[in-house]
């Protein structure tokens, strides 16, 4: 494969060191962003992701900033989810849609004070929607983009890892909370969040100087947890539904495809600028949706999206597929329209390499 050149576009993190010094062997551009890929093998680093503890470097989630008087309007202006009852503690997933009800993107939200949020944003240019928004408003709020980059601990020894390094509390921190905890004498701000389903933290590191001693501090805390660098696995964010901006949803897509209608309130969430569009959607319901799809056969890589058809008839796209060890099967995530969305149906799957049989599941495996 050809390189990526670098340059000051596309930017190094502040855990850029330690990623190399683990070996990584591949990188994504995430938010104009390296995201690292894979350390051993894809294969490797997901058995290892099951059974131990790592450390993601994923800066690359970048944070939107919004603090001011106006803070909290604006943030109900970019989501169907009403924020009315989040309190500053709580971290809310968070579907942003334009004025169409489009998916802009699929943040997680943290709300640190009545008149101050961080937006955590996946792979999209969000902070230019939200400054934009806030200029044709005249809202009196600050947006802007922090000295924030996370960090995660991911996996069944995060707990063990977590404690080591930030005190026996960090335990009690329920899913979607976060707390300050003290590392090297200042605080630091620890979610329990992350992009897996082995469980774990994201910890939102304030100044790029903190980066590096605080990876340092993992890794050598964590040394007979068999903790290791890693990074999202392709293989375990399929089995587990996790869907990823850009590939498996893109602005062409309601929240309603995408199968994120629990974390749309759109009745109630006045000054959300896509609400009109979506409460049609809600009424008449999604004429497509992810779904999970067991597909047969060698699979090559999905690099682009492979069309899914009923004999003749197109009914849907599988954009994310890839081998399951654990479950011995092909494991895929695609859209489907509603005719063909029911567990049970065969359809097709033609991938780069030739059609394969298919089988639409009644859930994702994790």
């Amino acid at each position: 494969m050809p390189m990526i050149s670098p340059s000051r576009r596309l930017r190094r993190t502040p855990f850029s060191a330690g990623v190399e010094a683990a070996g990584v062997k591949g990188y994504t551009v995430y938010n104009h962003m390296l995201l690292p890929t894979v350390f051993h093998s894809i294969e490797e680093d997901y058995r290892h992701l099951k059974a131990a503890v790592q450390v993601w470097d994923v800066a690359c989630e970048r944070q939107v900033e919004l603090r001011g008087p106006d803070a909290g309007r604006l943030m109900q202006m970019l989501t169907p989810r009403d924020l009315r009852g989040m309190l500053p503690g709580q971290c809310y997933y968070m579907p942003t849609v334009d004025e169409t009800g489009g998916m802009l993107n699929d943040p997680v939200a943290v709300k640190l004070a009545e008149d101050r949020y961080w937006v955590s944003i996946a792979d999209s240019d969000l902070l230019f929607w939200v400054k934009g928004l806030a200029y044709a408003w005249h809202l009196d709020v600050i947006v802007d983009e922090p000295d924030v980059s996370p960090l995660a601990l991911q996996g069944p020894k995060a707990d063990d890892l977590a404690a080591r390094v930030f005190g026996d509390a960090v335990r009690d921190l329920r899913f979607f909370r976060y707390g300050f905890f003290d590392f090297d004498g200042s605080q630091m701000l620890v979610a329990r969040s992350g992009y897996s389903k082995q469980g774990g933290f994201e910890i939102y590191v304030e100044g790029a100087e903190r980066g590096m001693p605080l990876w340092n501090a993992l890794m050598e805390a964590g040394r007979d947890l068999d903790v290791r660098a890693g990074c999202p696995n392709l293989i375990e964010r399929i089995e587990g539904g996790l869907l990823s901006y850009g590939n498996d949803m893109t602005r062409d897509n309601t929240p309603h495809e995408c199968g994120l209608g629990r974390f749309c309130s759109t009745q109630t969430a006045i000054g959300c600028v896509g609400r009109d569009a979506l409460l049609r959607v809600a009424k008449d319901g999604p004429t497509r949706q992810i779904r999970p799809i067991c597909i047969d056969g060698d699979l090559p890589p999905c690099l682009e999206a492979w069309p899914v058809t009923d004999g003749a008839k197109r009914v849907g796209q599988v954009t994310s597929a890839a081998s399951s060890p654990d479950f011995g099967i092909n494991v895929a995530i695609g859209m489907l329209r509603m005719t063909h969305w029911e567990a049970g149906t065969a359809l097709t799957v033609h991938t780069s390499d030739g059609p394969r049989n298919a089988v639409v599941q009644e859930e994702f495996w994790l």
